[in-house]
């Protein structure tokens, strides 16, 4: 079973415990889901371990690759316990925090991190139980400061706090983080997702830790990361707009235009981007979404978002499957909407000077001038694909990977259809006929239709994407023949200009087939 998308936008799910057993994966999978969250700041090693070999077995059920990401806790800044379980205070008051492990109370409140007493100063805001308290240093001493309070009045035992103008000296990975990565690393998880990134060091420490074993997803919940945004998303492999503890950190009306602009600069730089956190928040109890939770996930789809992501709602809510199924309409209707296209290609970036690039681009306007039924990426590292999806096409595209591995990280790129073929291939030809085989066995085309097929010759090396050929699939799939038209000479010869490609094209019938894409519909 070949289960294909009818919709470009992918859906990333958290499993816990309300998605636990093989029975409500299978049904979550079978709802959309494209990509599996494990959440270690919940659960034992031993529950995520239980699960992935539930998510593995799945997949060899389906026969589609799935991908799955392992989203570390990070540093959690917590505080400590009072006298009463709880304090009271009281806004123009002035209290004081220290790092003596003794229960707290009114006029003193503990914080079991002396670095971060070290690292705040005079102005600084302290954010405690997600923002609903926040205080001021006012004054700073040898191991206290004494803040101001601004607004709240309760606040219990261990709540969080976030300081939102400090870089802290803490590293994004704790001694917790380091054996659940190493955990995850030997499960074969394609990604894990860094929380509390602050800077590019932070990256280059997990990825010193990963060895290439998995990719890196960064997870943008720290506004000192906003600072390095170009950098650190160059750094990472994709990106999660974690909306939760920004939020927190950030002023709310700051978010929608952040959130813009994350996902434009990561598809110009060709990075799979996640929009998440409280998308269908209400769904959690409720079996509908508020129409503002609609109108947040489909605006996220109009900004060409790789994927969008459910948190609780998948992981601890009543109506788990109904969330995704939810999504899943809801991405089907927004890229419907005629309206749709226009703002999606409107948004394309700037086109890069690799051959790799002109070859991307080539078999981007070509597939648009013959019509192609879909794009098909033949890939090793994935790099051949991640450019096609930075086109973000009207069509779809088939992204062919030889490294299971591979297969599974694309599963979240925007518009492809990932089929793990793990035969070698010596020929062009060979990759032909396994594309049309392909597309006509899971309907995507058609006799007569054509697709725009890419690849790197040598073969099995990644990073060479520099052949394009355009094919028509011929009664038997296992059989085609190159295609030409005045459009894709001009094509072959922007692409041999751009970097000595090749785009081997002959003549072919010029037919059409009765339902063409022209409204995009046709998805991967």
């Amino acid at each position: 079973m070949h289960s294909r998308r009818e919709r470009a936008t992918k859906i990333v799910a958290t499993l816990g415990p309300a998605s636990s057993s093989p029975e409500k994966i299978k049904a979550l999978f079978e709802a959309g889901v494209d990509v599996f969250r494990m959440n270690f700041s919940h659960g034992t090693q031993a529950d995520h371990g239980r699960i992935y070999g539930i998510v593995r077995a799945l997949e060899k059920e389906t026969g589609r690759p799935i991908g799955v990401l392992a989203d570390m806790q990070g540093p959690k800044l917590r505080l400590g316990k009072f006298v009463d379980g709880f304090i009271t205070l009281t806004p123009g008051t002035t209290v004081r925090f220290d790092s003596d492990s003794a229960p707290g109370d009114a006029k003193r409140i503990p914080i079991p991190h002396p670095e971060i007493l070290e690292a705040l100063h005079e102005g600084s805001t302290v954010l405690l139980d997600d923002g609903k308290v926040r205080v001021r240093v006012a004054k700073k001493g040898r191991g206290f400061i004494e803040a101001e309070v601004v607004a709240g009045t309760r606040l219990s035992n261990n709540k969080g706090f976030n300081v939102p103008d400090v870089v802290l000296p803490v590293s994004s990975l704790t001694e917790k983080d380091k054996g659940d990565l190493a955990f995850a690393l030997d499960l074969g998880v394609e990604w894990i997702a860094l929380s509390f990134v602050q800077r590019p060091e932070d990256i280059l420490e997990a990825k010193e830790l990963i060895q290439d074993r998995a990719d890196v997803n960064l997870k943008l919940e720290k506004p000192a990361a906003v600072e390095h945004l170009t950098e650190i998303i160059e750094l990472s492999d994709s990106i999660m707009f974690a909306r939760g503890d920004l939020g927190v950190e950030l002023s709310l009306p700051e978010l929608p235009a952040l959130q813009k602009r994350v996902i434009r600069e990561s598809r110009r730089l060709g990075k799979p981007v996640i929009v998440a956190t409280q998308m269908l928040e209400s769904m959690i109890t409720a079996p509908v979404p508020t129409r503002a939770e609609v109108s947040d996930v489909a605006n996220a789809v109009y900004e060409g978002a790789d994927a969008v992501m459910l948190s609780a709602e998948s992981a601890a809510g009543q109506y788990p499957v109904e969330a995704v199924a939810m999504m899943d309409q809801i991405i089907k209707q927004v890229e419907c909407d005629p309206g749709y296209r226009a703002i999606i290609d409107s948004q394309r970036p700037e086109p890069g000077h690799s051959i790799a690039d002109a070859v991307t681009q080539a078999a981007y306007h070509a597939a648009n001038a013959i019509n192609a039924a879909a794009i098909v990426t033949y890939t090793l590292s994935g790099t051949t694909t991640l450019h096609a999806a930075r086109e973000r096409p009207r069509i779809p595209i088939i992204g062919i990977a030889s490294r299971l591995a591979t297969a599974r990280k694309l599963v979240m790129s925007y518009g492809v259809h990932v089929v793990h073929a793990p035969e070698e291939i010596h020929t062009f030809a060979e990759i032909a006929s396994k594309a049309t085989h392909i597309a006509t066995d899971q309907g995507f085309a058609g006799p007569g239709d054509r697709l725009a097929i890419t690849a790197g010759v040598p073969f099995a090396q990644p990073g060479t994407t520099n052949v394009l050929r355009l094919v028509t699939i011929e009664k038997k799939a296992e059989k085609s023949k190159p295609d030409s038209s005045a459009a894709t000479s001009h094509k072959r010869a922007a692409a041999k200009k751009a970097g000595g490609t090749e785009a081997a094209v002959k003549k072919s019938p010029a037919r059409k087939t009765a339902a063409r894409r022209s409204a995009g519909t046709r998805r991967g």
